[in-house]
């Protein structure tokens, strides 16, 4: 059985440190990508070969990864390269959805150990966004040809199949769910912290599957769809990201019921009433905390607080201020403006001067 935070390790071991610089650039995709070609395109020598080793262990060594997960990050050299991008791709979103929140995913040094220590509904989505961004770049990484176990989707199930001809080049979702519930383990049967952990897990992956589509192309005389070409693409992770936010703000907390039937735990509602709270059962598809959060005003265990923290007068200072109110600083700024697009080629500018004010949280 796998601990519980150690896909938050692996996580906060580079991005989430502040380190983005540490993910890789985006490798790009092969176009038209079948699954049948060669994947070393150019011979390697042995002395390259073994270079190229050497590198992908050392990034497997560095990330803070189980026995058992480093193992599988070692047995296939693109599987290194896509946990740096989805560290990247998750620490990224995840700041990106909370940037206008008292809590905007900061989690430097003791912010960061101190809040996974704790179920609150935060941790909850950092859960969710992690699994679900190494899930999505699993996948994607297949299709681009970066990985030596797996290619293109090649299983479409869709309906009708015979009137359908399987092209392109599918996001291999197959493969990276496999692969994602190896790597984070067994459901644990006992502890409810563990549990809650691995059900918030489950819940990015289930967001990721759920917004699969089916991309088509149509091929013929003057544009007939004599022939259709389809493969299936998964969402954007900023549409990911949206949902799973969105998810965070109807969370539940949960406490921990015994199956009688299997003597397995089960998360439930909690025994006691809790005023502000939904006794609502939670679904598979919704998150799940156990504790309540903090308000976050303030430095803490758990975040620096919001003093010195820019906000937006109209839309967010009354809540990120915490009633502490805010500073107005006026200055100025020249930006671009009035562009055109010159024959040829390029876009020529004026440069325009205005003064604007800037508004930060009080101490």
């Amino acid at each position: 059985m796998l601990d519980g935070h150690v896909l938050l390790g692996w996580l906060s071991s580079c991005a989430l440190l502040g380190l983005l610089a540490c993910a890789p650039r985006p490798s790009a995709a092969y176009f038209g990508l079948t699954g049948n070609e060669p994947l070393t395109i150019l011979p390697l020598t042995s002395e390259m070969e073994e270079a190229a080793i050497k590198a992908h262990y050392k990034i497997c060594d560095r990330l803070k990864l189980e026995k058992k997960q480093r193992r599988m990050c070692r047995r296939d050299p693109g599987v290194a390269e896509t946990l740096m991008e989805a560290i990247s791709m998750s620490a990224l979103e995840c700041q990106y959805q909370f940037r206008f929140e008292r809590w905007n995913c900061t989690l430097e040094g003791r912010y960061r150990a101190s809040l996974l220590k704790r179920g609150f509904k935060e941790t909850a989505f950092l859960y969710a966004i992690s699994s679900a961004g190494l899930t999505h770049a699993m996948a994607k990484a297949c299709s681009a040809g970066r990985m030596e176990r797996c290619t293109c989707d090649e299983a479409p199930d869709l309906e009708n199949r015979e009137a359908w001809q399987w092209g392109g080049c599918g996001d291999n979702l197959k493969y990276s769910n496999k692969f994602v519930k190896e790597f984070l383990g067994r459901k644990p049967n006992k502890d409810l912290r563990a549990r809650v952990d691995f059900h918030n897990n489950l819940v990015g992956m289930k967001v990721i599957k759920a917004g699969v589509e089916t991309t088509c192309k149509c091929h013929g005389v003057s544009g007939s769809c004599t022939v259709r070409t389809c493969w299936r693409q998964l969402s954007p992770f900023h549409e990911i990201g949206k949902q799973l936010k969105q998810k965070y703000e109807t969370s539940l907390k949960v406490g921990s019921t015994t199956n009688e039937a299997t003597g397995e735990g089960d998360i439930s509602p909690p025994k006691k009433s809790i005023p502000g709270h939904s006794d609502q059962i939670p679904r598979t598809t919704d998150l799940v905390y156990i504790d309540d959060s903090p308000s976050f005003c303030m430095m803490s265990r758990y975040s620096p607080g919001t003093s010195g923290r820019k906000c937006y007068k109209d839309k967010n200072c009354d809540s990120i201020c915490c009633g502490r109110g805010h500073n107005t600083q006026s200055r100025v700024v020249t930006r671009p403006c009035q562009c055109q697009v010159r024959w040829c080629c390029y876009v020529e500018c004026k440069q325009c001067t205005q003064r604007e004010e800037v508004y930060t949280c009080k101490d």
